[in-house]
Formats: structure tokens, sequence, C-alpha cells
């Protein structure tokens, strides 16, 4: 199975290899339209700022190249937010792969801390992704902005409002949380894309 990792401006990419050579898999890191297009699965991870991303992915071509993909597609954290319509980081038009925003946090009565770091519990579990993994389970965020519960939402989280954990529509997956860095059961998440 060939897997391809998108080359872009964006930090964190390191994690996410680590995390499929642990399962066997020699990823191929790559910002080819050739090379993304031919691959049986393509993942789409990242931590950055949206418009700054959206930025080199234009100038790249690379955001004409990850709409048009047909194999399943994982995106991860900021890649996840890319592929949603509009983000308020930067005021940045985004992918538009998921038909909602992306807003930022803001905190009810100052307790609440920005951004959003640590283990939080996942609810409202849907599809293949989520295959074997139990309600309630642990992983790992780090994310100031979020995009809110939607018809796409596949799985949910609440810190300070309800928001989408994950989402789905056709070939497109994504999660806000590290997948990467969510032990077992990101690993269990991971192998279930990777089936798909």
């Amino acid at each position: 199975m060939e897997v391809a990792v998108i080359k872009y401006n964006a930090g964190n990419i390191y994690s996410v290899l680590c995390a499929l050579r642990r399962l066997g898999i020699d990823p191929v890191v790559s910002d080819s339209p050739e090379v993304l297009s031919r691959a049986d699965k393509v993942i789409f991870p990242g931590v950055g700022e949206a418009s700054s991303a959206m930025r080199y992915l234009r100038e790249h071509g690379l955001d004409r190249v990850i709409v048009n993909l047909t194999q399943p597609v994982l995106a991860i954290c900021i890649g996840l937010q890319l592929l949603c319509s509009h983000s308020e980081e930067g005021d940045a038009d985004c992918l538009g792969v998921f038909d909602t925003p992306v807003r930022r946090f803001v905190p009810r009565d100052g307790e609440e801390k920005i951004p959003h770091m640590g283990w939080n519990t996942l609810h409202n579990l849907q599809g293949p992704l989520f295959r074997g993994i139990g309600e309630g389970s642990y992983v790992y965020f780090v994310h100031s902005y979020y995009a809110p519960v939607s018809a796409d939402c596949v799985a949910q989280c609440d810190y300070i409002t309800p928001f989408s954990a994950a989402l789905n529509r056709d070939n497109f997956y994504a999660t806000q949380f590290h997948v990467e860095k969510s032990g077992a059961v990101g690993a269990r998440i991971l192998e279930n894309f990777l089936t798909l």
C-alpha cells in the first residue's frame, strides 16, 4: 500500500510519519500532484496557521489537487480546518470540502484556557473510522479554532461548546485531534483509515 503524506508549509509531520511506521507503513512525503493522485491513501496533517497554509497550498497548486483526490484522505488538526469552507484564523477562504466554517474558541467566563490542549473525550461516534472505539474514549487535542457540529460530523467533543472532533464526507475523513499523539485509540483510528 502506498501512503502519501502531503508536504506543505505546516509543522508536526514527523510524528505522523512515526505513527505510520509503527503500523508497518513507510509513507512518502510529497507535494507532487502525480504522487498524491496515485497513492492508495493520502494523509493531510499539520500544525500551523490557516491563512498562511492556504496561501502555500494555492501557490503550489495543491488546493486543486487535494479537492480532486478520489482515494481515502485523512486530514488531521489544521488539515481538518483547511478542508472546511472558511476560517476565522486570518479570515481565510479554505478548500470547501466540508460546508462549515471554522471559528475561534471564545472563553465564556475567563476560566477556559485557549488553546484547548490535552486529553478530552469523544462522543456520538459514527462511521468506519471509529470501528472498535468506545464512546467516551480519550484523544489528544491542541487547537484554538474549531468546526461547529454539522451534518458531516462523525464524532463530537465538548470544550466551551460542542464541536466536531471528526468530519466525513465521501472519501474525505478528518480529525481535529491528533491521531498520532492519541495512544492506542489514535493508532486504532489510523489502522481503521488504512483499511478503508
